[in-house]
């Protein structure tokens, strides 16, 4: 197996994302290759910088790099020798089994759908967050922000999207999934929670549990919760709110704890034909080492395979 990691992209770039990546090759099997696509120069600098082997790597040189102040539908095309562009090149080639960056969202999104093509039958593809719930287990919230208005259609979808991710990369056999909305009974809600409802209800393709209400979201009642783009990221944001307010009181709990965005770095762009990974632009090297980790369970789970199966 080979993952591909976006060495340019991030707030803390390269060092962040070399020094994961030497962190993430120590845990990963022996088999699995890290390719690393960036300033060939700059990269091998930052490897021995941080003690890493360079044979213990590959190194595709990629000079240039797509900051988060670029357009992301033009920034592909307009740089095509940027580490995201030939990143997602090899990833068309199957010349890689994944690709992972925690650059500009917006261009992996446009990369993901225009270079690698969303799978037929896909509406919109989305991006997911995982949230820790009190029991010990997590909730897979989607879509958290590249869908900020929804049809019933597309929340349908990524109540099936979010069922798969969570059966093949989580090993829940039969997931819970549950629709976010301000009530528990059916009636409750506004024109598109009520519609979405409907869909779920009648889908023999899902496990539907009902409306799930904010209260409900850490608690394990669903194991996934579906949600237009724009709820999900005021919650999302609300969540990564709440922790950094703990921190800076001082306040230690062993379940906040497991808020921490190093703990997950990543998460994969639903929908598309191949396994493509975004992470946090403010990724430090233990989210980066997290991100390939994520990287490597979903591309072992051959998710976009299954996902392209279930829709076709």
């Amino acid at each position: 197996m080979k993952i591909g990691i976006d060495i340019l992209g991030g707030d803390f770039a390269p060092d962040a994302n070399v020094a994961g990546a030497i962190l993430a090759k120590s845990l990963l099997p022996g088999e699995v290759t890290l390719v690393l696509f960036g300033d060939r120069e700059q990269t091998l600098a930052c490897l021995s910088k941080f003690g890493g082997n360079p044979s213990d790597f590959e190194i595709v040189h990629a000079p240039d790099i797509i900051t988060m102040h670029d357009h992301p539908t033009r920034a592909i095309p307009n740089k095509p020798n940027s580490s995201i562009a030939v990143g997602f090149e090899y990833l068309a080639k199957q010349e890689i089994n994944v690709f992972a960056s925690t650059g500009n969202t917006g261009a992996m999104l446009v990369g993901a759908i225009y270079k690698i093509n969303t799978i037929p039958g896909i509406i919109r593809p989305c991006i997911t967050s995982v949230l820790p719930t009190i029991g010990g287990g997590n909730s897979i919230l989607l879509d958290v922000g590249s869908n900020a208005d929804c049809k019933a259609d597309v929340l349908y979808q990524f109540g099936v999207l979010g069922a798969l991710y969570a059966k093949n990369v989580y090993g829940i056999e039969n997931p819970k999934v549950g629709l976010l909305n301000i009530g528990e009974e059916e009636t409750k809600g506004n024109l598109l929670t009520l519609a979405t409802y409907k869909l779920l209800k009648e889908s023999d393709d899902i496990n539907f549990i009902g409306n799930v209400e904010g209260r409900d979201i850490f608690t394990g009642y669903a194991d996934v919760i579906v949600c237009d783009g724009f709820t999900g990221n005021v919650v999302l944001k609300e969540a990564e709110g709440i922790y950094s307010l703990m921190k800076k009181r001082g306040i230690k709990d062993e379940y906040f704890d497991r808020f921490n965005y190093e703990n997950y770095g990543g998460t994969p762009i639903l929908g598309v034909k191949g396994n493509v990974i975004i992470g946090h632009g403010i990724s430090n090297d233990k989210a980066v080492k997290s991100m390939i980790l994520h990287s490597y369970e979903v591309a072992k789970s051959g998710l976009a395979t299954k996902v392209n199966e279930a829709f076709n």
